[in-house]
């Protein structure tokens, strides 16, 4: 459940590039997929624990999955699912006290980070363990509806231009709906017309 470092999980520094994560999990480049490319370039890049019948240090890992999300190319967001048989038996405090190793003293309980409203990801997280927080990072434990942990590690600066780049795309994809659809029946009756011609 380590942290190892304050701005960062892991080997997963914040602010990091795309590549560097890439080459960190072992999952190509081009296996992210592209939330949107205006008015800024916002990825995802999903690593899954592999799957294997022996048990290595690798598969002890607690982590089942991490979801790493970029805003320009810089790494803003890890979602970290941990696997609910690997963390069975561990209480809220034992992992408190363990992140608290490494993120330094919780923040009192209920208090919040000074953001807007709960985006869509941290509202499915479920119920809010401990929340961590410096200049440069924001840390949080959920515990999910199913018991499954959950950790998010993101930097505040970084989230804060993603939410208002994803509101002002989402107004641009409303904007241009109507001009794609006429877009994309003129091409349908050209191609009708195109396949008519050649039969």
């Amino acid at each position: 459940m380590h942290g190892q470092g304050q701005a960062r999980y892991r080997d997963f520094q914040l602010g990091g590039d795309l590549p560097s994560v890439s080459a960190l999990t072992g999952v190509a480049v081009s296996q992210a997929t592209a939330i949107h490319v205006r008015p800024a370039i916002m990825q995802e890049l999903r690593w899954q624990r592999p799957y294997s019948s022996s048990e290595t240090t690798a598969q002890a890992d607690p982590v089942k999955q991490i979801v790493f999300s970029f805003y320009n190319n810089q790494l803003s967001k890890l979602v970290v699912d941990y696997d609910h048989e690997r963390t069975a038996g561990l209480t809220d405090t034992d992992l408190i006290d363990a992140l608290s190793t490494e993120y330094g003293p919780r923040l009192k309980p209920g208090a919040r980070t000074g953001r807007g409203a709960l985006t869509r990801v941290e509202e499915e997280s479920g119920t809010v363990v401990a929340r961590w927080a410096g200049a440069d990072y924001s840390v949080v434990l959920y515990r999910g509806y199913s018991s499954d942990f959950r950790l998010i590690v993101a930097s505040p600066r970084l989230e804060a231009l993603a939410r208002t780049a994803d509101l002002q795309a989402t107004r641009l994809d409303e904007r241009e709906a109507p001009q794609r659809e006429i877009a994309r029946q003129k091409k349908e009756t050209e191609d009708a017309r195109a396949s008519q011609e050649k039969s």
